[in-house]
């Protein structure tokens, strides 16, 4: 099993979720964060002051999957859904996941998925 992290720009979530689902993939965790890469952040004028914005605001997905075949699509789905071809279009982690429980029903591994 593993644990696929997106950060992606928030406009973007919508179409990622769609073709994620239309993929066969679903469940999945979203957060708002905020962050920066190469793009350091951004200058705004507020009321005649300019000032810097050091964190853009951004969303986290996270989705587990049972079996390579099903990580390979994932990332496939979410590199073309989530591009914009412009500097900020996010990054993608994959981790190891050792162990997976089902709160309610107690269900383990894979089964809980």
């Amino acid at each position: 099993m593993k644990k696929i992290e997106a950060v992606i720009k928030p406009f973007k979530l919508e179409e990622v979720k769609e073709a994620l689902v239309e993929a066969g993939i679903e469940g999945m965790t979203v957060t708002e964060v905020k962050g920066y890469g190469r793009q350091q952040g951004h200058s705004e004028l507020y009321r005649g002051a300019e000032y810097v914005v050091d964190f853009i605001p951004k969303v986290k997905i996270e989705v587990v999957v049972s079996t390579d075949e099903y990580l390979n699509t994932a990332i496939n789905v979410i590199k073309e859904s989530a591009r914009t071809g412009k500097i900020g279009d996010g990054k993608i982690f994959v981790s190891p996941v050792e162990h997976v429980v089902r709160i309610r029903t107690g269900e383990e591994d894979e089964e809980a998925l």
